[in-house]
């Protein structure tokens, strides 16, 4: 009678980890609905908005002055107008060139707030670096929304060009989690001036669902994200198909990939084929190498842009959220997430990931690899008898007919041979450098002047930041002598 007792043990053992590694507890009684591309998003936001009775609550990376940015606006004064509270948080460099202090103006007159999270500051000269990546919609306390969806219209496409709307993923969200959402805006609210208001009790506690759920909201430093993430990939037994926008796998999370793969878990990656960040790209398909040779299987969306950030592990557990699989996400960014434990949604999430990889290409590192992959499908070299070693103009129409045969190759089984992704790269460092070297020799005022505005730049913060620690060391003392 007392074998059973084994599997339970190892359950609650899991659950310990889980909720340690994410800084996150696991919350029963929630409805997850997944939403799937903006225009869904963008209805399901802008409903909530509009029926807000008490409180809205919204925190965006990039709040674009377009159609539906100022769609987003309007429906933000509206609330406003008729008494309902209205906070902003948006990203200052994300936001920089998409939308002026101007745009908000109209909301602040309504009587909304609005603040920019992390604008430069004397005094943190690396203070930039850290950036508010998340997609946050809170409404009343019971309606909670997250993705990697940003209020732009770049998200839609643009049809009259024939650009297809970006692939991207959230969650609308009922139950006690959205209470976690809305503490998760409060503290970044907080970060940057006063804390908000006391709040009406939500009405979230009351359970609207039978999902269980952890809310990881992420702070740089944190790395919640990253040991979530780690542990996953350790303890997926079956499956572990990833989505991600920008990619670039740092050395101790591809071994935790690669050590799955090898152990016979089904590891996928999805990432965009054509980025709108190119150089992150490149940096992605620089590590496909290591990857691909420890069996992980990498697809390369064909779409316009995917920017979706997911995760589904044994049809069990799935992750929905702003997260990416590279470092600024997982160490210096506000994130926030939603990792859910139920089999009814992973299969949900694991169906959209099937239908995503049809318009997909996977990579191979060889044609030799799509005899593993596909069903017998043979390559022209397998049909032509080996020749010897050929030069001259033989060789390079050899060479070409090659790369045509790869080409048609890869429109009729979805995949592609990987090619050199290591020399592309560093040809282009060593084009930059004989630039920069060329200035430096020939107009080094032109490199030093930017040389001394940094070190200007440097030396005024830390000079300003050494200043405040000094004040405050010397308010401290002041405080202790009055208490003695």
């Amino acid at each position: 009678m007392s074998r059973p007792a084994a599997p339970f043990h190892a359950r609650l053992l899991a659950e310990q980890a889980l909720s340690r590694a994410a800084g996150a507890p696991l919350l029963a009684g929630n409805h997850v609905e997944l939403l799937i591309d903006a225009a869904a998003h963008f209805e399901a936001w802008l409903a909530a908005i509009r029926g807000a009775k008490e409180r809205v609550l919204l925190e965006n990376y990039i709040i674009r002055n377009d159609a539906v940015g100022r769609a987003f606006r309007d429906a933000l004064v509206e609330c406003a107008r008729r008494g309902v509270f209205v906070a902003v948080v948006y990203d200052w460099l994300g936001c920089k060139g998409q939308s002026r202090d101007s745009f908000w103006a109209p909301l602040r007159i309504a009587g909304g707030q609005v603040r920019a999270f992390n604008p430069p500051q004397l005094g943190q000269p690396f203070g930039w670096i850290s950036r508010d990546h998340r997609k946050l919609l809170v409404v009343d306390g019971a309606q909670g929304f997250l993705s990697g969806v940003c209020i732009s219209e770049k998200w839609l496409g643009d049809p009259a060009k024939g650009i297809a709307p970006w692939r991207d993923t959230g969650v609308a969200l009922q139950g006690p989690a959205v209470i976690e959402l809305e503490q998760a805006f409060a503290e970044s609210w907080a970060s940057i001036g006063t804390p908000l208001p006391p709040l009406a009790p939500a009405p979230a506690n009351i359970p609207a669902g039978k999902v269980a759920l952890r809310v990881i909201a992420t702070q740089p430093a944190t790395a919640g994200m990253y040991r979530l993430d780690q542990l996953i990939a350790a303890m997926a037994r079956k499956t572990l198909w990833l989505t991600d926008a920008y990619f670039v796998g740092v050395a101790p999370y591809v071994q935790a990939l690669a050590a799955a793969a090898r152990d016979g878990v089904d590891v996928r990656l999805l990432v965009p084929g054509s980025s709108d960040i190119p150089m992150v790209a490149g940096m992605s398909r620089s590590g496909y190498r290591p990857l691909l040779k420890a069996g992980i299987r990498v697809f390369e969306w064909n779409g316009s842009m995917l920017h979706a950030k997911t995760a589904v592990a044994d049809g069990l557990w799935a992750r929905v959220g702003s997260s990416n699989l590279n470092i600024a996400s997982w160490l210096s960014n506000r994130e926030i997430d939603v990792a859910v434990e139920d089999a009814g949604f992973a299969g949900q999430l694991a169906e959209q990931y099937e239908r995503d990889l049809r318009g997909a290409t996977e990579i191979v590192l060889t044609p030799s690899r799509w005899r593993r992959h596909a069903d017998h499908v043979r390559s022209s070299q397998e049909r032509t008898p080996r020749a010897g070693p050929m030069g001259g103009s033989s060789g390079r129409a050899a060479a070409g007919a090659l790369r045509i045969a790869n080409t048609v190759g890869a429109a009729l089984t979805d995949r592609r041979v990987l090619g050199d992704t290591t020399t592309g790269p560093l040809l282009a460092g060593v084009l930059a450098l004989l630039v920069l070297a060329a200035v430096a020799i020939f107009w080094p005022a032109v490199i030093g002047w930017p040389l001394g505005v940094v070190a200007m730049w440097f030396a005024l913060n830390f000079g300003i930041r050494a200043w405040r620690l000094r004040q405050r060391f010397r308010q401290l003392t002041v405080e202790q002598e009055d208490e003695t």
